[in-house]
């Protein structure tokens, strides 16, 4: 039998409940803070992910899935979402709007990578991006509609880890002190942090290897080489965070993986974080729209892995199975009631209320059944003693007593129940 590439997974109607839990909640916090709903292709150019992750990331030369199309056009699956929206909004002149335009998306994420706990090789993202305002207090804001989307879901105990990584002027020179230092120490590297001194040294503090880490204690740390205004933005931002009561700590080995960030860089983890545990993080990347040929746009932003997040509400004790339930289930006792369910059926919807309608003719005992598994709050009985009245048997699934309702009036008599009810 045909089954599922590896690395991807189906999204049961079991899981809808704590998936919709996570995005609603998200997109209410977004909204809190006039940020708008972006989408954006899932095919792109190479070029757009290569000329901005950068060719010596892993993401480029290992993770991606491109193809060439019928045109001869080189296409690749979106594989992270920020430098997307960046080029939605050069290409259709966002820049006009008030700035920061403020913009969030949840989406699907593609990445040819070891399928582990919460990622996947199509994984899914919640994310958010503010362009046009290079201000630490932008940076201070996205950093807190992460965290209270974090919290509102009861996921409160991850803690904020920040870095700073400095401008182009200075990333240079912090780049050769690298260098200068794990030179030395090339023979006590692993094989990929041996190829990262070559092509990208600053990569070599995201490794997760025992040997290595323990030389990255000692390696320069990205602070000692910033400038004036890094250091200023820097010092206002922890300010902010501080006067937001977000907790924080520095890391010096967080780099991201990612080669168009500067200054800010941060990311959630979990107590006893392990090396794939990373629940959201982001950054600022006020260069990464003249990497794809257009001006100097200022831009912050993070990505949250929505598999990552549930793993999380699951380990806070929050409930990933919660069954979904409907209103009300409707049941034709009768083989000529069937058309009357599906009529009523309809009203009801129409009237904002959730039904499953019974198909075929069966007991009041088997539609009942089928009530309970549906968990619905209430069962409409139609067989043919009603249908010849003009009725409807209204049984709250609460225990109450069973009345007759007037098929002509059923909608509002039935909203009103549901509504008494609760």
């Amino acid at each position: 039998m045909i089954q599922r590439p590896r690395g991807t997974a189906d999204r049961l109607p079991e899981a809808a409940p704590a998936w919709r839990l996570v995005t609603e909640t998200f997109q209410r916090e977004c909204e809190l803070r006039g940020f708008a709903p972006i989408s954006t292709p899932t095919i792109e150019r190479t070029e757009l992910f290569s000329r901005t992750t950068g060719d010596a990331t892993d993401l480029v030369q290992k993770e991606m899935y491109t193809f060439e199309d019928r045109g001869g056009d080189s296409l690749t699956l979106r594989s992270e979402g920020t430098a997307p929206v960046v080029r939605a909004y050069v290409q259709n002149g966002l820049h006009n709007l008030m700035q920061p335009v403020k913009l969030y998306y949840v989406t699907s994420i593609f990445r040819y990578d070891r399928p582990q706990a919460g990622r996947y090789r199509e994984h899914h993202q919640i994310g958010a991006e503010a362009l046009g305002d290079p201000s630490p207090a932008v940076d201070a804001e996205v950093i807190d509609l992460l965290w209270s989307t974090y919290q509102a879901l009861g996921i409160d105990d991850l803690r904020l880890e920040l870095n700073s990584l400095g401008d182009p002027e200075t990333r240079p020179v912090y780049r050769q002190a690298l260098v200068d230092y794990f030179t030395p120490l090339a023979d006590r590297l692993d094989s990929e942090s041996r190829e990262r001194l070559a092509v990208n040294p600053l990569r070599i503090l995201d490794s997760k290897h025992p040997s290595v880490t323990e030389l990255c204690e000692d390696a320069p740390r990205s602070l000692d080489f910033l400038d004036g205004p890094a250091l200023d933005h820097l010092g206002e931002l922890q300010k902010l965070l501080e006067a937001l009561e977000i907790p924080f700590s520095i890391n010096h080995r967080l780099v991201r993986g990612l080669d168009y960030y500067n200054r800010t860089v941060f990311e959630f983890v979990p107590p006893g974080a392990g090396s794939q545990s990373t629940v959201g993080g982001g950054g600022r990347y006020d260069y990464l729209a003249e990497l794809i040929g257009a001006d100097r746009v200022p831009g912050v932003g993070f990505g949250s892995g929505i598999e990552r997040v549930l793993l999380n509400l699951e380990r806070c004790g929050g409930s990933l199975q919660d069954p979904l339930s409907i209103d009300v289930y409707v049941a034709p006792l009768a083989e000529g009631a069937i058309a009357d369910a599906m009529r009523l059926a309809r009203e009801l919807r129409q009237g904002g209320v959730s039904v499953e309608c019974g198909f075929r003719r069966a007991s009041p005992r088997s539609h009942l059944r089928r009530a309970d598994r549906s968990r619905a709050n209430a069962a409409v009985l139609i067989g043919q003693r009603e249908l010849e009245r003009g009725v409807l048997a209204l049984k709250p699934l609460n225990g109450a007593a069973q009345v007759e309702i007037p098929r002509s009036d059923a909608v509002k008599r039935i909203q009103s129940a549901l509504a008494g009810a609760t």
